[in-house]
């Protein structure tokens, strides 16, 4: 395809950027630090930290893990937060001292927990005390952990304000269970005592391993994607060239509500907005709507970052249309599929576009991205960044055309070295020449975008036809009454699969006849959902992003136990 997409970026948007002009994210976060020092890096329930701050008790941090804990460069250190000021404290400690961050998800069950720990190997754990039950689960596991770091929610914020938030979630809402665990330390004592300590900069190179960034949870067992300091460096790079036209250095205040564990969120919003001197406003709990929507009106927001699920619920919520929109530039989506109906309120509500990007945990995650200056949703997630080559393969591992389906491959940067200690795997997604397989079906237009038809393994085919789920979902989300949708492919003995819709309703008066009514209006004949089903909710996973595999389970436990 000879890279048509160049000929489309945005003004300004280079075709190249050089990877290696940082010798790692350390390089970035020093420079960073030392050109915005008075400036507020981080935001959490009314506590704020410059990047000063952020410098100096990283370095404390560093400081304890190299002389109290003898942890080496390259020794794993896993992380499980959620986003509170002392996750960028933690991250950018660990990579100053050399380590590599492994992040967990908070709500990992103890067997989910075991499999990283033993996976990768991490040596030390830094854990919200919300969640630490968990983690002495874990210890009692064949896991290399040798040391715990808990922290509180209100361990960086100022006195009475700390004890009392500290008391509130402990003994009023019962979030924090007791748990004994005599070998574990102290947050507040760990930087106490690495203020005092020297600490002893470490030469990381961009080849070192920076993340192990686990994923595949939702399709198989988890696994470790091996991202260079090189790789993470090229994303952050590839965001600040695609984004340089609309955003301003020093000035920008992005809403990260997504947690910083994810891939998303951790390269867009901690490490991209950082570089370029913004202010992340943290959300702790980006389920608790009401309280998202409270923060957001403290600030002139310039950026938000998140899935369609969040904007949809943010959409819906009556005080969200209250906000003050008048300096908001940069609205982006990725994670799962951007429907229209919620793309469309977004503009007409904040008048700005929501961008639909793509990525993976594999690649760092940025792939392709839709123009900033964008005017209105056109179902693509836009064209390749800089220094990145995208094709599409069929079956048979020949290149296709323009505007037919194959499977999305990528080369550049930004992709990952591999699976952390699995050749196998790793073998299975490179193809002999280089490319990444994604497992997404998607087409290229003649322009260069490109549009994702369906995770390969969520594809329904019915009679031979083949259907996409995002498709169908993006019709039914513009059904008023409807709340949430997610469709997914059922056995069938006269068609093989057929369509099932799973509905969350937003209007009690909503039948199934209102729902089929609508789609054989929109649809063809074979895309119609045979059954539709309301539900209460729809599992999702940690970011938001519905699960199809979880609604198919249950289909197949029902059948099995019928």
């Amino acid at each position: 395809m000879e890279k048509i997409w160049l000929k489309h970026y945005p003004q300004g948007v280079p075709a190249e950027i050089n990877p290696d002009a940082y010798k790692s994210l350390v390089d970035i976060f020093e420079q960073t630090c030392d050109q915005y020092k008075e400036l507020p890096a981080f935001y959490n329930l009314g506590v704020t930290l410059n990047f000063q701050d952020i410098y100096l008790l990283s370095e404390a941090f560093a400081a304890y893990l190299q002389s109290a804990l003898n942890l080496k460069k390259g020794d794993r250190l896993a992380i499980m937060l959620p986003n509170v000021l002392q996750y960028p404290i933690v991250m950018f400690g660990a990579l100053r001292a050399g380590l590599t961050v492994v992040n967990v998800n908070p709500l990992y069950t103890p067997p989910e927990l075991i499999h990283q720990m033993k996976d990768s190997g991490a040596e030390a754990i830094v854990v919200l005390a919300n969640f630490a039950s968990i983690v002495k689960e874990a210890l009692a596991a064949d896991t290399q952990l040798k040391h715990i770091i808990i922290t509180n929610m209100g361990d960086l914020f100022p006195q009475p304000k700390a004890f009392l938030i500290n008391f509130y979630l402990k003994y009023i809402k019962k979030k924090i269970p007791a748990v004994r665990l005599p070998q574990a330390l102290s947050f507040k004592e760990v930087l106490a005592k690495g203020k005092q300590l020297t600490f002893k900069p470490v030469e990381v190179t961009n080849q070192d391993i920076a993340f192990l960034q686990y994923t595949g949870g939702t399709t198989g067992i988890a696994k470790g994607a091996m991202l260079t300091h090189r790789n993470l460096v090229a994303n952050v790079m590839q965001a600040e060239a695609w984004f340089n036209p609309i955003l301003e250095r020093g000035k920008e205040i992005i809403i990260t509500a997504l947690p910083l564990y994810h891939i998303f969120s951790l390269t867009a919003n901690c490490l991209f907005i950082f570089k370029i001197g913004g202010l992340n406003v943290l959300i702790t709990n980006p389920r608790d709507l009401p309280q998202v929507i409270a923060e957001m009106a403290k600030f002139k927001l310039t950026a938000i970052t998140g899935v369609n699920t969040l904007f949809n619920g943010l959409l819906k919520h009556p005080k969200f249309a209250q906000l003050d929109f008048s300096e908001l530039k940069l609205s982006l989506g990725g994670g799962m599929a951007v429907q229209q109906a919620v793309a469309d309120k977004w503009y007409a509500v904040t008048g700005a576009p929501l961008l639909e990007a793509y990525g993976l945990t594999e690649t760092s995650p940025c792939v392709t991205v839709n123009p900033p200056d964008l005017k209105y949703y056109n179902g693509t997630v836009g064209l390749p960044v800089s220094s990145t080559d995208v094709a599409l393969f069929n079956d048979e591992g020949n290149e296709v055309s323009f505007n037919q389906p194959g499977e999305l491959a990528v080369k550049g940067p930004q992709v990952m070295y591999g699976y952390w200690r699995n050749p196998i795997e790793t073998q299975k997604v490179f193809t002999k020449d280089g490319w990444l397989l994604t497992g997404d079906i998607a087409s290229i237009d003649e322009q260069g975008y490109v549009r994702i038809r369906e995770r390969k393994k969520d594809m329904i085919l019915v009679s031979g036809f083949n259907v996409y789920p995002n498709e169908i979902e993006d019709v039914i989300a513009r059904l008023q009454g409807v709340k949430e949708v997610a469709v997914i492919g059922v056995p069938d003995e006269g068609s093989g699969e057929v369509v099932k819709a799973y509905i969350v309703k937003e209007d009690p008066d909503l039948t199934v006849s209102d729902v089929l009514r609508y789609c054989h209006k929109n649809l063809t004949g074979y895309k119609i959902p045979k059954y539709v089903e309301f539900a209460e909710d729809l599992p999702k996973s940690n970011v938001g992003k519905i699960l199809r595999r979880a609604l198919r389970n249950d289909i197949t436990s029902k059948a099995e136990n019928a």
